[in-house]
């Protein structure tokens, strides 16, 4: 890393719409670190002003042990970087910006495992490619799953007025929400790809590995119900009135990828709150999320981080690096932030997001079922062959214990039976 230096480029001040105002990382991050022949020469000051400027702690050089002063030295070296990479990726947003219809254009020209040959030369006639690719929406109470099908329906369907088509909930501390399982076609009468919003994850880690294990190995059905042991008497009444006002498809989907929603705001309080019930909230998306259940392969869920425009840049970026820490994914590829914003950056945010998901989709696509299929496969017929020798053996026993039935005497036996009548009189 010697005679490296990393300088972000100052925020240009036009299109301010976009993005919240002027955020002064780039300027303190060159003071911070300053690249010479001899390598990194270190201004401990200057992490004092980091830390009040960004909310991140990058001290702890004053160890007495040289060896731990390197190491947290060269730790606190590492989060710089990653903090200005992310904070970096909102500025690359402004350039592509004037790319974004075409971004769209690819994602609604997508077809399912069109991406797959593309991507690893997967041969698709070996996989089991499904008609609608199936993203799967979950995250805690009030990360705002709605609110971002209503704003992915907005952005896809080029009409900023269109109507919400999903229900949001207008207060998350009441005892409302979402408890059917809803499909949504993206965009209206595509067959594409459909996102699914979901009952908010429990307070019952229990109950969350349940409700998850039957989506993702059973698949999704529109409709159904959600219900839990731990709902109260009063809901459950009110849900059951619900459920026989509604109908559920018969039909269930597999799912393909899975998106892990978060309050931004929730996630900030939980970050620097000392209160351990507030603290909960972390260690609960830490928890769902590290569920193998929702990881394809090696690909885990991406996060989309939602209420980004009540928050200063400064704790978006905060939280994103957060987050790739709490959960093991880099926080600029695989954490989104989608702010309540109608603007170019965030429509861009949007549609990379989709990409991502859909690209990982058809990478991760199932083999195919090998007992289903026109031309019978070998384990098939090997399964046809053992039922048919079980069916034999068991016609073959039915008829050996059968009792014998008795037999006309033989004309001999007809004889000796009259001479020993006769004999005897």
């Amino acid at each position: 890393m010697g005679g490296e230096s990393f300088d972000p480029p100052p925020f240009s001040t036009e299109d301010e719409s976009s993005l919240t105002p002027k955020f002064p990382l780039a300027s303190i991050t060159s003071s911070v670190f300053s690249g010479n022949e001899e390598g990194w020469s270190h201004k401990s000051e200057n992490f004092s002003v980091l830390n009040a400027e960004s909310g991140l702690n990058f001290g702890g050089f004053q160890d007495e042990c040289p060896r731990l002063s390197l190491i947290s030295e060269a730790t606190e070296r590492q989060r710089v970087k990653v903090y200005t990479e992310v904070l970096r990726s909102y500025e690359e947003l402004r350039p592509r910006i004037d790319r974004l219809e075409e971004a769209k254009s690819r994602l609604l020209s997508y077809t399912p495992g069109a991406w797959a040959e593309k991507i690893d030369v997967m041969d698709l006639s070996e996989y089991d490619v499904p008609n609608t690719t199936l993203l799967l929406l979950i995250g805690p109470k009030g990360s705002g799953k709605s609110s971002l099908i209503n704003k992915i329906s907005r952005v896809l369907e080029n009409d900023i007025i269109v109507s919400g088509r999903a229900q949001v909930s207008w207060n998350s501390s009441k005892e409302e929400g979402t408890y059917f399982l809803h499909e949504y076609v993206i965009p209206r009468g595509s067959g594409s790809f459909c996102l699914y919003d979901t009952r908010s994850l429990s307070d019952d880690s229990s109950e969350n590995l349940k409700m998850l294990q039957r989506w993702m190995t059973k698949g999704v059905c529109h409709g159904e119900l959600v219900k839990r042991k731990s709902d109260g008497e009063d809901l459950k009444a009110r849900l059951k009135c619900k459920a026989r006002r509604s109908r559920s498809s018969s039909q269930f989907r597999e799912i393909n990828f899975v998106i892990f929603v978060v309050n931004g705001l929730s996630v900030l309080e939980s970050m620097d709150s000392v209160d351990g019930k507030k603290k909960e909230y972390s260690q609960m998306i830490a928890t769902n999320f590290n569920n193998p259940l929702l990881s394809f392969k090696d690909d885990k869920p991406i996060v989309v981080i939602t209420h980004g425009d009540l928050l200063s840049l400064s704790d978006r970026v905060r939280i994103r690096v957060y987050l790739g820490e709490l959960l093991g994914v880099p926080p600029k590829g695989q954490i989104f932030d989608i702010p309540e914003s109608n603007d170019s950056a965030t429509d861009l945010a949007i549609v990379d997001m989709l990409i991502y998901c859909l690209e990982r989709a058809d990478r991760n696509l199932p083999p195919k079922n090998l007992f289903v299929g026109e031309v019978p496969s070998l384990r098939c017929m090997l399964l046809c062959i053992v039922l048919a020798m079980v069916v034999v053996f068991q016609v073959h026993r039915f008829y050996t214990h059968q009792p014998r039935a008795p037999t006309a005497p033989s004309p001999m036996q007809v004889d000796w039976y009259r001479i020993r009548h006769l004999w005897l009189g």
